[in-house]
């Protein structure tokens, strides 16, 4: 009998579902948006309650009218949003989103005790809740939909643990998270049943009742499995809102600096990565209701542009390198609106490319395919112009949406195949490979050596990573 995986993504903007088989056939996907965020200065919030209006109705449009039986649902979620429960799972208040930055105090108290964090980590996030909202439990945004899904609390995965300090090498919470004792969550590794979809979710949802739940992973990692990037050596670009790198490894890539984390996959690979501020979200910002495709259009007259853009969603980078005051910048003036869209798309390709260089800087294997998914790979012009200035091959798989990932690990955590890489081979369809142009890569060379210049003329780069990033051009 065919069965088939339910994945739900949790972003941003929206909640995603795909119904998917074995073989990567879609049987149903839905969707519903997420409106009530709210986001000024340092302060980005959602409400956990939407996301569980918006999971009831993309899940529905997804199962509507499909008979095949659903074997396993698994949930991804932003990494780094963090909120407080009750015993019960119950969401107490708004989640901090993986970006809000009014936790940064916490997180200098932290790294001075010896943790590497980053400021918009979930660990500084959860101090700063628990020291302003009293007691609760820290919960991880996917949680609080597994939790309601299996009608009581459950343990958090390790992927979505990994920001709020988990140790993945000893399977423990450090010592040193200052929280009250019982505020973190028991922890499992992804693709872990958790239980099974209750009578009340079932009506909500409309997932059959007794469907098993499995522990899901971060959206870039689920990203990074729906791009079938999970061979050692092989990297998936994730662009959307913002940029997301994750990698596959034999062995953790190291970071002193702590700008690159490493994500444990299910099976004990290593899924080592970092995330930018850097990505699409400023085209919106700047291009309010504009047409992306005219723009890309009238955008290829101008390579390289006459400005050269390090085009940040929010201030503050934590990949490439971690600067926390760090801003907007743009070297030049643009001739006009096109030559600005140009900067901005060349902008985060410049970003992409020294994250490329960054790693292998630290050593990380680079000699695998690079894949590009999120809302970013769907702009073709853009796709090339990305493989243009990285020089390399790139690949884009027919579907991008971490909801296929998450459906890839509910079949291995269900036992459907033996290693996540085979679940997310069966069902990823290989897409489109785009070649660099002959010639192109090399008009992008000195923008993008006066990029790395003013990035380490600012202190933000260090110099080490400016050399290798030069030496490598």
């Amino acid at each position: 009998m065919a069965l088939a995986w339910l994945g739900i993504d949790l972003g941003t903007q929206g909640v995603r579902a795909l119904l998917v088989t074995a073989d990567g056939r879609v049987l149903g996907e839905g969707a519903a948006p997420l409106v009530r965020g709210r986001r000024e200065g340092t302060r980005h919030e959602q409400d956990p309650g939407e996301w569980w209006e918006a999971v009831r109705t993309a899940a529905r449009a997804a199962l509507d009218g499909v008979r095949t039986p659903v074997a396993g649902v698994a949930v991804c979620g932003t990494s780094g949003t963090v909120l407080l429960t009750d015993d019960a799972g119950r969401p107490l208040g708004p989640a901090l989103m993986y970006d809000d930055r009014r936790a940064a105090a916490e997180g200098a108290r932290l790294r001075s005790a010896g943790l590497a964090v980053q400021d918009t980590w979930a660990l500084p996030k959860a101090r700063w809740l628990v020291a302003r909202h009293g007691p609760g439990r820290v919960a991880h945004q996917p949680d609080v939909i597994t939790a309601r899904l299996v009608g009581h609390r459950v343990p958090s995965d390790s992927s979505h643990a990994l920001k709020t300090a988990y140790d993945l090498r000893r399977d423990a919470w450090p010592e040193l998270t200052g929280l009250p004792p019982g505020a973190l969550p028991p922890v499992v590794r992804p693709g872990t049943r958790l239980g099974e979809v209750g009578p009340a979710a079932a009506d909500a949802t409309g997932i059959p009742a007794g469907t098993p739940v499995l522990a899901g992973m971060t959206d870039g990692c689920a990203a990074q499995i729906a791009a079938g990037a999970l061979r050692p050596g092989a990297w998936n670009s994730v662009l959307g809102t913002t940029l997301v790198l994750k990698g596959a490894a034999t062995e953790p890539v190291s970071d002193p600096a702590g700008v690159v984390y490493n994500h444990r996959g299910p099976d004990g690979t290593w899924l080592p990565g970092g995330a930018s501020s850097v990505g699409a979200g400023v085209l919106t910002a700047r291009f309010p209701g504009a047409d992306p495709a005219a723009l890309d259009a009238r955008a290829a007259a101008f390579e390289p542009s006459g400005a050269v853009a390090y085009p940040l969603v929010s201030p503050g980078e934590r990949f490439p390198f971690h600067a926390p005051h760090a801003t907007s910048l743009l070297l030049g003036d643009p001739e006009s609106e096109a030559d600005l869209w140009a900067a901005l798309l060349q902008g985060v390709a410049f970003a992409e490319r020294l994250c490329l260089d960054y790693l292998h800087h630290l050593g990380a294997p680079l000699d695998g395919t690079l894949t590009l998914t999120g809302g970013g790979a769907r702009s073709a012009y853009w796709t090339q112009l990305r493989a243009d200035v990285l020089g390399r091959p790139v690949r884009v798989p027919d579907r991008t949406e971490p909801a296929l990932g998450m459906a890839a690990l509910a079949a291995y955590g269900t036992g459907a195949a033996p290693t996540l890489a085979e679940a997310a081979e069966g069902m990823v369809r290989a897409g489109t490979t785009v070649e660099p142009r002959p010639g192109r890569t090399g008009r992008f060379t000195e923008p993008y050596a006066r990029l790395v210049a003013e990035l380490e003329a600012r202190g933000w780069l260090p110099r080490p990573v400016a050399d290798h990033a030069r030496a490598r051009m």
